[in-house]
């Protein structure tokens, strides 16, 4: 009886005794498509989670098949241990994305790809701990790609309207890993430099009539992955003046147009062309069936709804035409107003600006062009305003310093052409004016003021 009691004592003791807890809480299976980005949740817990001064390291290693776990052969795919090294391959992919000290050892993926299928496990190493969770594996299996891209169209269709297009791609990684995107369309043929379809997510359409019923096509490239993916859509243009005989042409500044007016009737029509409400030209009833208009060098001033009229005793018929005439920025100019109410007009580049400390100055930049030309101001190298903000061409600066000093300069941008205006910025003293009086009169004065001080 006395041994049997000695034992109970001894398991009774023993099961006080306090076993290492060891935990980690993350999905089992995750699937994800070829070139995509995935985040993976983790969380873990250990007993050196409490020591909070000793510094953790997390690792993930990629499992070799039909082997037991070893860091020696296994894959190490991302750690946040400066000291170890992680293959370029896979330092470009996966990332440990949460912070082991905080007990978070979730993990990105991103442009995966089909050779990243396989098992997981993750492992830490936090003093004298170095423990490997071996019975949460996470295992990834990568399929094919078979998501597509969005296209939004953020403006109605409308002819002769600017509208905003962008193509996404749900899943796809920002960065690192961002995909290449490209696009394809009879209504892309207006696109210039200044615009880059080849990789823009975002494209600028000004559509025309004959348009409408053509298709867009987004395509959506992984280069590593070497996998792709398109979407297209069918475009609506709407034309509000679309009903009767009415056209739509588009045509660039200096090039040369021929429009002809004809009409078969007996007895002969007399014919015109008409501007507006201007008349152009005319013909005689006995004289050629065909009446032409030649434009040598069109300008932006011949844009407007053109009429041929045909007319004679028995009735009359009238077909129009809307000219546009685009052209890239020309005339750009900076208005400036200083709080003193000086209004100053610069169209010249590298004029001189000075202004008093303290003032408020206000610059709006103004250009023409069709379509409108996108407008933001630089101050060295630093962009100031961003392309179509809500007053664009508008700079305000409410309280000039003398570390405002410096060339501003405006930006116009078209699909058709750039230009910019710069203007050089110089900040004074109030009272600097009254340096020279001082000086000439040989008395001794103490001048301060806000900028700098004087001894005479």
């Amino acid at each position: 009886m006395l041994l049997l009691a000695l034992l109970l004592f001894q398991l009774r003791a023993g099961s006080l005794q306090k076993v290492p807890s060891y935990w980690l809480q993350v999905q089992e299976l995750v699937t994800v498509q070829e070139g995509l980005c995935v985040l993976v949740p983790c969380a873990f817990h250990s007993e050196a989670s409490r020591n909070r001064s000793t510094l953790a390291h997390g690792y993930w290693y990629k499992k070799k098949e039909n082997s037991k776990i070893d860091q020696k052969t296994d894959d190490l795919v991302a750690t946040n241990n400066p000291d170890k090294e992680v293959k370029m391959k896979n330092k470009r992919h996966f990332l440990l994305l949460g912070d082991p000290q905080a007990a978070n050892c979730s993990l990105s993926i991103s442009g995966v790809q089909k050779a990243h299928s396989g098992r997981y496990y993750f492992r830490l190493e936090k003093g004298t701990v170095k423990y490997n969770y071996r019975s949460n594996l996470l295992t990834l299996i990568v399929t094919g790609l078979t998501q597509t891209p969005d296209i939004h169209i953020r403006e109605p269709l409308q002819s002769g309207h600017l509208s905003h297009v962008t193509c996404s791609m749900p899943g796809a990684c920002d960065w690192p890993m961002a995909p290449n995107i490209s696009w394809a369309g009879a209504a892309l043929r207006a696109l210039r430099s200044g615009l880059e379809p080849s990789t823009a997510s975002e494209i600028q359409l000004t559509p025309n009539p004959q348009d409408h019923g053509t298709h867009l096509t987004c395509r959506v490239t992984f280069p590593e992955a070497g996998v792709s993916s398109e979407r297209t859509v069918q475009l609506s243009v709407s034309s509000p003046e679309s009903q009767g005989n009415v056209s739509y042409l588009e045509v660039q500044k200096g090039q040369f147009l021929r429009l002809l007016c004809a009409a078969d009737s007996h007895p002969p029509a007399t014919l015109s062309w008409v501007l507006e409400d201007r008349v152009l030209s005319w013909s005689c009833p006995s004289g050629p069936r065909t009446l032409e208009l030649e434009l040598p060098t069109v300008r932006p001033g011949d844009s407007g709804r053109y009429t041929c009229r045909a007319e004679n005793g028995l009735g009359s018929q009238r077909g129009t035409l809307d000219l546009s005439v685009q052209y890239p920025p020309e005339d750009l100019r900076v208005t400036v107003s200083q709080e003193n109410r000086t209004v100053l007009e610069v169209i010249q580049n590298g004029t001189s600006l000075p202004v008093l400390e303290g003032q408020s100055l206000r610059l709006v930049c103004v250009a023409h062009s069709h379509p409108p030309a996108r407008l933001s101001w630089t101050w060295g190298p630093q962009t100031l305003s961003p392309e179509w903000p809500s007053d664009p061409g508008v700079l305000e600066l409410p309280w000039v310093q003398t570390e405002h000093e410096g060339e501003f300069t405006c930006h116009a941008r078209s699909p058709l052409g750039a230009q910019h205006i710069s203007l050089s910025l110089s900040v004074h003293c109030e009272g600097g004016a009254l340096l020279g009086t001082l000086g000439a009169a040989g008395g001794a004065a103490l001048l301060f003021c806000t900028c700098l001080i004087f001894f005479l």
